[in-house]
Order: structure tokens, then C-alpha cells, then sequence
């Protein structure tokens, strides 16, 4: 009895295993299909864009490296808008890790009088759409004199309630006896949390700035609201200016947009060691 018992457990485990696999291929095509359709496009005349759409068709007689030379060669201000949309993302991100280490941090290592008042004021604002803030946000930029400008895309998520809540859920696995110990040789709270928490916090940092590095790459609402200048554009607004029907950019839009995608792919692959770790460590303790 016990062994047909075991024998019904392994076959259950086994057909688990393969539903997930199935699972998860269906995902991985999903997840991948747009991917090679817009790859497959790249070597296409823009024309069959405008045309066909995107397709799976292999036409070797229609397909050249045209579109990416015309990327990397031609006359136009793409490369503006890629290196516009690197500083903007690689300052976003540095900006948004640092103040929201420091705010969740508080949260996490300090007891101070009003802390649950505004932690679930952070917990609020989480809830809340861009949408409903930004008319709001775009007045206070406008007040403060900082339209057309890259402060005005960074400085209204500097601390970004999610991240503030990651990094105070990550903390509060640390014991404060580590921070004791820091006090009692003499480190400033500064010291503790710049030597002794920063380095316990790179799985944390990691999943971070690839979820922020990827708002920030494809953040497009914002900075159409705020930005004017067309050399300012980052690469969002900048690909979508080449969508009118009355010129031939398609070209230039579906060989750009295929490589607009490998920063955010460098990323990933940058940080991915710590990006497991630090999902589930933040969604587990605390």
C-alpha cells in the first residue's frame, strides 16, 4: 500500500513538472513572438510595415541590412534620442535607489513619532495612478520653472513609493544588533548605513534598478508632458514622432525600436545574479 501510495506521489510530481514546463514554453513563445516578429521586420522595407503589418513571413528576396544602415548612417536624430534616454535612465535610476535606500531605511531601522502615519501614507500613494497626480505634478513643474528640462522628468519619482516599500520590506530582515555594533565602534548612523547596510543591500539594489531602469527606458507619458525641445526627446518620444502617414520613417522605426531594446537587455544581464535573490528576499520578510 505504501509503495503504490509513493509510486501515485511520483507520478503526480512527474505530471506537475510537465504541466509547468508546458506552462511556462507557452509563456517563453508568448513572451518571445513579438520579439522575432519585429526582428524579422528589421530586415524588411518600411514599406511592408505600413503595408502587411508585422508577420512571420520569410521573404529572403525583400530582406537587406538597408534599415540598419540607413540606423547608423543616415541623417537623422535617433542617436540624440538613445543617448538622451541612457543619462536619463542611468540618472533616474542612481537618484531613485539612493533616496528611497535612505527613506526605507527609516522606516525599517528607526521608531519615530508619526512612522506608521507615513508608512501607510507611502502604501497610499501606491495605489494611486500617474494619471490622477499628474495634472498636479505638471502645475508644480510649471510653478517651479523647470519645463523642457530633465529635472522635471526626475525629480517627481525620486522616491518612488515601491521601491521605498521593497527596500523597507528587505531591511527588516536585518537584525539591529548589526547597527548596534556599528554604534558601539564608533560609526555615525551615516557610517552604518553607507558600510555596513549598503553591502548587505546589493541583491535589493539590483532588483531595483532593473524594474526602475525599465520604467525609466520606456517612460513616455511624462516626459511627452514636460519635454518640448525635440533634441531633449528621449527615445520613446523620439520613435513615436516617426509614426505619421505622410513620410517614409518606418525604416528608420522598426530597426531602431529592435535596438532600443538591448539596453534594457544589457541590464538585466548585468544584474540578473542578485535578481532573484532580492525579489523573494523583499517579498518574504518583514
Amino acid at each position: 500500500m505504501g509503495h503504490k501510495g509513493m509510486k501515485s506521489k511520483n507520478q503526480k510530481s512527474k505530471m506537475e513538472i510537465w504541466l509547468s514546463t508546458i506552462l511556462f514554453v507557452i509563456l517563453a513563445i508568448l513572451i518571445l513572438l513579438p520579439i522575432w516578429l519585429l526582428f524579422i521586420a528589421s530586415f524588411k522595407p518600411g514599406g511592408d510595415l505600413l503595408q502587411y503589418g508585422l508577420n512571420l513571413e520569410l521573404n529572403i528576396d525583400r530582406m537587406s541590412l538597408d534599415n540598419f544602415v540607413l540606423l547608423f548612417k543616415g541623417q537623422h536624430e535617433y542617436w540624440t534620442w538613445f543617448f538622451n534616454s541612457i543619462f536619463l535612465t542611468a540618472v533616474t535610476v542612481i537618484s531613485t535607489l539612493a533616496v528611497s535606500a535612505f527613506v526605507g531605511y527609516g522606516f525599517a531601522a528607526y521608531d519615530f513619532k508619526g512612522k506608521n502615519i507615513l508608512f501607510i501614507i507611502v502604501l497610499l500613494i501606491l495605489s494611486i495612478p500617474l494619471e490622477v497626480v499628474m495634472l498636479p505634478l505638471y502645475k508644480q513643474m510649471s510653478v517651479m520653472k523647470l519645463m523642457d528640462n530633465y529635472i522635471a522628468i526626475v525629480l517627481p519619482f525620486m522616491a518612488h513609493a515601491s521601491t521605498i516599500f521593497f527596500f523597507r520590506q528587505y531591511l527588516l530582515g536585518i537584525p539591529k544588533s548589526l547597527m548596534e555594533a556599528g554604534r558601539i565602534d564608533g560609526a555615525t548612523e551615516y557610517g552604518i548605513f553607507l558600510k555596513l547596510i549598503v553591502p548587505i543591500m546589493k541583491p535589493a539594489f539590483s532588483a531595483m534598478a532593473i524594474l526602475n531602469g525599465m520604467n525609466a527606458w520606456n517612460n513616455y507619458l511624462w516626459p511627452l508632458l514636460v519635454v518640448r525641445s525635440s533634441d531633449k526627446y528621449t527615445l520613446t518620444l523620439g520613435l513615436n514622432t516617426l509614426i505619421n502617414p505622410y513620410g517614409d520613417n518606418y525604416s528608420l522605426l522598426i530597426s531602431g525600436s529592435l535596438f532600443s531594446i538591448i539596453p534594457i537587455f544589457l541590464l538585466f544581464i548585468c544584474f540578473q545574479k542578485y535578481f532573484i535573490e532580492g525579489m523573494t528576499a523583499g517579498a518574504v520578510k518583514g
